[in-house]
């Protein structure tokens, strides 16, 4: 079971994936996370700041092992936009992606957010690294498993996107069916040749 502190990075993830990061107060995780009133700053005594960081970081690796567990790059790709369909489903279109909404709201000179765009870019990274990976064991070259992880993470996230601001889950269906039918051709062990490092 997790304590307190978890709990707190855990919901503040989910906070941020659908009201974004600025909205996200620490009262709003205390009430949503269901922690004692005094322990925001106890567990993270660099405030709020520290909190939001933590949570990118929680949202970057739960989708890292998520990708890395799966048994092949193409059950990866079916996880990641089945899962996230479901997830838009279930909250009404309101849950994207926490990454991504740390990334859209920066740039707004009032708020220096610089510690949380690191921390997004860091998780963007790990995940094209994962995917790479994952692309390169199913038999990809390095430099096409590079390519191609970049294109999949880019059209997942605009798809998510899509998808939330026409409350259909459609975008992602079809960037899903494209991506699959590029990998599947992509794949050398589809074609019977052998893996290129």
């Amino acid at each position: 079971m997790t304590g307190p502190r978890e709990r707190m990075v855990i919901s503040a993830a989910l906070l941020i994936r659908e009201r974004g990061a600025h909205p996200t107060a620490i009262a709003d995780v205390l009430a949503h996370s269901g922690a004692p009133r005094g322990s925001a700053y106890h567990y993270f005594p660099g405030g709020r700041t520290q909190l939001l960081c933590e949570a990118v970081d929680y949202a970057g690796e739960y989708m890292a092992t998520r990708l890395d567990a799966a048994p092949s790059c193409l059950a990866a790709l079916d996880d990641l936009f089945v899962g996230y369909a479901e997830q838009l489903q279930r909250s009404d279109f309101r849950a994207g992606c926490p990454v991504v909404a740390v990334t859209v709201e920066a740039g707004d000179p009032d708020t220096p957010d610089q510690p949380l765009i690191d921390r997004a870019a860091a998780a963007f990274a790990r995940w094209r690294a994962v995917i790479a990976a994952r692309l390169r064991a199913d038999g990809a070259t390095r430099r096409r498993a590079d390519d191609l992880a970049l294109l999949v993470l880019s059209a997942f996230e605009g798809a998510l996107v899509v998808a939330r601001a026409a409350r259909d889950v459609e975008p992602l269906e079809r960037v899903h069916a494209q991506l699959t039918a590029l990998i599947r051709a992509e794949l050398p062990a589809a074609t019977g040749k052998k893996a290129r490092r």
